[in-house]
């Protein structure tokens, strides 16, 4: 077993090296052979012309399809500094495991980025799957599917392969969850044991979620519509890269329970600041008070970053929180059966799996013996089916008009301000036009209804260069453009326009 901090050093050593060097490389088209390139680095103790000097084994490190990623990134909004501040500037956290894989997790100590270790055949996967996923995000940015940032492998001499993963983070650990699931759509087993609710912050699964919440979330229905679609448009990829086996990991927060906490725990410690802040047991320690960015969490580096902006892509669509509300961004509005308000944070995970042989055989043995359609392994037509059927209809609901809406109420500070604001200095009541506008600026949210909205010609929520599901598209090729970072050696070529990257109107 290799000692945790000598691998996680080693990680950043590596990915440093790795991203800086990339820097000094001239921007230029894609290629197919892009996707397959690995590029080898030594690293020896005492340093070399191209790695530092440091203290630990000599090893080997090796960077896949390092241009590729350096677009996804890119695509996303990623500048190359952000990246390296982010991976290596500070001491990253190990984290516990939450599932059953075996896999090493790492945080980054601004809470942005997810370093996974994979096997052998997750890694050879993902590699191939690089050309589709290329195709799938340059068309389309608004996924709630796994943002893959890199992918590296770490080779002590004469040692073993370790190979890991760079991801988006999916839930804040900068607050407490409430709770947190892991859903298939299946119920044949997917209960969480004995051992995982005995946890401090334990995950729970398909019929826990069922148990604890019979009626479903709500949500407002323009917001529940761009979820659903947005699902729907991933399981229909998932299921043309034939991968199956994949969960919705959902963490609730609810912002009615924390006020609570909050309050009670000011009761019992008036006087200790510390006691207003929660934090997940994942080996977090201190908060992030000092960020070497100069930003609080209220801001994140990518685009597209949290589940609000995955299914909508408009950072103005987040509702308003209390001015004491202090927790991240993007979650998407939702309540529970008692009417409480709630933060829902959620992303499709362990996309890596195959429908190969060995999950064909064990289907197989698993139908001979139960009803073979509520097991997890099961074919990826039929899996995406029944994924996207479960979280429509079981997880997520639709809010039925006329009831209590889903907005969260603005502060008791807020209100006072925009009551006394709403009177003229001839007495007239402009609190009207106010709402208006309000409602105006509201209304911008992406319809994904089967009939064109008027004056579009097709185009989805007034804007003309998307289309809905059915209509015909043609493609446009990407090209990648980095921006000049300012860290690493060398400058790119930044005369280059910048491609749009959403899918054209043929009709437009």
């Amino acid at each position: 077993q290799k000692p945790t901090s000598e691998l996680m050093a080693a990680i950043q050593l590596g990915i440093g090296q790795s991203v800086g060097g990339l820097s000094s490389k001239p921007e230029r088209d894609m290629l197919m052979q892009d996707f397959g390139v690995v590029e080898v680095v030594f690293f020896p103790g005492e340093g070399s012309n191209l790695t530092p000097a440091h203290h630990y084994s000599d090893f080997r490190f090796k960077t896949y399809a390092p241009v590729a990623f350096r677009y996804f990134r890119h695509l996303f909004g990623i500048q190359p500094d952000d990246f390296m501040l982010s991976l290596c500037d500070e001491h990253l956290k190990e984290l516990s495991n939450p599932g059953a894989s075996g896999s090493i997790f790492y945080l980054t100590y601004d809470d942005e980025f997810i370093i996974k270790t994979v096997q052998h055949k997750e890694a050879d996967f993902l590699q191939k799957l690089l050309p589709g996923y290329f195709l799938n995000i340059s068309q389309n940015k608004r996924t709630l599917l796994p943002k893959f940032y890199g992918l590296y492998c770490y080779q002590q001499c004469g040692g073993k392969n370790i190979r890991f993963t760079v991801m988006n983070n999916l839930l804040p650990s900068t607050v407490k969850l409430h709770e947190k699931y892991d859903m298939k759509g299946s119920t044949y087993k997917r209960k969480a044991s004995k051992h995982e609710r005995a946890k401090k912050y334990p995950t729970y699964k398909d019929l826990d979620f069922m148990e604890n919440h019979p009626e479903g979330l709500s949500m407002e229905k323009d917001t529940y519509d761009a979820l659903i679609k947005t699902l729907q448009r991933d399981t229909r990829v998932l299921e043309s890269f034939k991968i199956m086996d994949y969960s919705l990991l959902m963490g609730i927060y609810n912002l009615d329970l924390a006020n609570k906490e909050k309050v009670r725990e000011q009761v019992i410690c008036p006087l200790n600041s510390c006691c207003a802040k929660h934090f997940i047991d994942i080996g977090m320690g201190d908060s992030y008070s000092g960020l070497q960015r100069g930003k609080s969490f209220k801001t994140r580096i990518g685009q597209y970053s949290t589940p609000m902006e995955s299914i909508q892509g408009n950072r103005e669509l987040t509702e308003e929180l209390d001015e004491d509300e202090d927790v991240p961004p993007g979650g998407i509005p939702a309540r529970n059966a008692k009417g409480e308000r709630l933060l829902i944070y959620l992303g499709i995970i362990d996309i890596l799996q195959s429908f190969r042989l060995k999950k064909r055989l064990e289907h197989t043995v698993k139908s001979m013996v139960i009803d073979g359609d509520t097991i997890s392994v099961h074919r990826p037509s039929y899996y995406a089916q029944r994924f996207l059927q479960f979280h429509a209809t079981r997880v997520f609901k639709k809010a039925q008009p006329g009831s209590t809406a889903l907005k969260h109420s603005p502060s008791k500070k807020k209100s006072q301000v925009k009551t006394r604001s709403a009177a003229a200095p001839d007495g007239s009541d402009i609190s009207g036009s106010n709402q208006a506008g309000r409602a105006e600026r509201g209304a911008r949210t992406i319809s994904f209804s089967d009939e064109p909205p008027s004056g579009t010609s097709g185009a989805v929520g007034g804007r003309p260069d998307l289309l809905p599901e059915h209509s015909h598209v043609r493609y446009s090729s990407p090209r990648i453009r980095t921006p000049s970072p300012r860290l690493g050696a060398g400058n790119l070529n930044g005369n280059s326009r910048q491609q749009k990257r959403y899918v054209k109107n043929p009709n437009r």
